[in-house]
């Protein structure tokens, strides 16, 4: 990246930071800390929620997802609507009438202390594995995409979250996610904008959606009921429904976000605007990464996007092989291009028979190319049968490397650094609410009540989970 980029970068996190650390700036208690008082509006909560769900993975993965596979991966969220109604109606009124810090608060006053304890011991593991893994993931693609050590990336977005979430707890981490949302959303607009506006000049939005129409990439509904099918409306509306139900209704990574609100009806609607803006959300992340396949019909996309494993075979006793297979893309690309180009002569001429040809022969072309491409892949296992043959984390940020304006760029690796922070911080919060609440002062100080102590100690368990986090992260290298 270029000075520049790291400058818009370097100003992006900070300032949303310090914005964060000042607004948390009063915390004096573990209400505060962990609930922010429960004093936040629908739409802070609403930002929450969906900041908390979208880790760094969903802007990575999703586009290079769109890239590869269309757009049905959306079909997955069918279900979060009515999930949304249910914890309304329920979830939502049972949590703020017990005045609980944790869901799993509520299973005692249900079922037991066991369950209780259970429950939380059971959050406790699963969320501090997951947890590191949103810092560790994106941390390997940016490692990869700006050529630094991984653990600079590592230290970097997990230092500066533990150090905003450590401060201010539940507040800092809702007035940070609010920012970054609004960051997040800026910026792949303008991505989007980018891409169309960097085809031929005689090539729009609209052309670039034939284009990937003709290629099988707008298939956003499939309803087929086929088992052997990940992606349909079927698995969105039931699976779907069921996941989230299970997520945003027990995960104390979500129920801490919607506590948060300062009454029922603002914690309802907060959890409706994520049920109405996470679909479309999803759905325009999915399209940029389509785009960015019409895009480079009109360029030639490397064969495999992780540059680390294109090394190790350009290295290696395969390497002679592997040239052949990227020659063999390059002239498909070559084919691909005259295909394209007529397909969109036809489309601005109304010739139906040119439209049919041309996407057909288009179509033919691009299972070619991917025939060529799985041939690389395959060879790649061969050379080394550990080496990460799923690209799809690369596909954005490759393009974005390589194509975009500079300034740009700095503000969508931001991005991706923010998605993670935001995500973490929320999870971090978590678990330190149910270990101070579920464990400390419900074994340790049942009868003993000192806001200072208690707040010293939420921040304390804080400082603790974020070291079990970088533990983690370098456990998985």
């Amino acid at each position: 990246m270029s000075g520049i980029d790291w400058l818009v970068l370097c100003l992006t996190l900070f300032s949303i930071i310090l914005y964060g650390v000042w607004k948390s700036r009063n915390t004096k208690n573990i209400k505060t800390y962990l609930l922010a008082d429960r004093q936040l509006p629908w739409y802070h909560v609403g930002l929450s929620v969906m900041a908390t769900q979208a880790s760094a993975i969903t802007f990575l993965s999703a586009p290079g997802q769109g890239y590869t596979d269309g757009l049905r991966f959306v079909q997955f969220y069918f279900g979060l609507p009515l999930a949304m109604i249910v914890l309304c109606t329920t979830f939502i009124p049972i949590f703020h009438k017990l005045n609980v810090y944790t869901a799993y608060e509520y299973l005692e006053k249900r079922f037991d202390n066991k369950t209780r304890t259970l429950t939380a011991f059971l959050f406790l593991l699963q969320r501090g594995i997951s947890t590191g893994i949103t810092i560790y993931a994106p941390a390997i693609v940016l490692s990869t995409i700006l050529n630094i050590n991984i653990t600079y990336t590592t230290f970097l977005m997990g230092g500066l979250v533990i150090l905003y979430t450590v401060y201010g707890g539940a507040k800092a981490v809702s007035y940070t996610q609010m920012l970054q949302m609004g960051i997040i959303f800026i910026g792949l607009f303008m991505a989007a904008y980018m891409v169309v506006h960097l085809m031929p000049a005689n090539v729009g939005f609209t052309d670039a959606l034939h284009i990937a129409g003709k290629m099988g990439k707008l298939n956003a509904i499939d309803t087929t009921f086929d088992l052997q099918n990940r992606y349909n409306i079927w698995s969105g509306i039931i699976g779907g429904f069921f996941l989230q139900l299970s997520y945003f209704g027990t995960d104390q990574s979500q129920v801490g976000r919607y506590l948060t609100g300062k009454s029922i009806t603002q914690s309802r609607l907060g959890l409706v605007m994520n049920g109405l803006l996470k679909i479309p959300m999803q759905f325009f992340i999915l399209l940029i990464g389509t785009l960015v396949f019409a895009f480079y019909q009109y360029h030639t996309p490397p064969m495999f996007f992780n540059k680390v494993e294109v090394n190790a075979i350009e290295t290696s006793a395969y390497k002679n092989d592997y040239k052949a297979l990227e020659l063999n893309y390059e002239k498909e690309q070559v084919h691909k291009r005259k295909l394209v180009t007529d397909l969109v002569d036809a489309e601005h001429k109304n010739d139906e028979e040119g439209i049919f040809f041309a996407g057909k022969e288009l179509a033919l072309a691009n299972m070619r190319s991917e025939t060529i491409r799985k041939d690389a892949i395959a060879l790649m296992k061969k050379n080394n049968p550990k080496a990460d043959l799923n690209d799809t984390n690369y596909v954005f940020l490759s393009f974005v490397m390589q194509y975009l304006p500079t300034g740009l760029v700095g503000l969508l690796i931001a991005i991706i650094f923010l998605a993670s922070m935001g995500s973490t911080a929320s999870g971090l919060n978590s678990l330190a609410s149910t270990t101070v609440i579920d464990f400390y002062k419900r074994l340790f100080k049942k009868e003993e009540s000192d806001k200072k102590r208690d707040l010293y100690i939420s921040r304390f368990t804080t400082v603790i989970w974020g070291l079990i986090l970088f533990g983690s992260c370098f456990v998985c290298r």
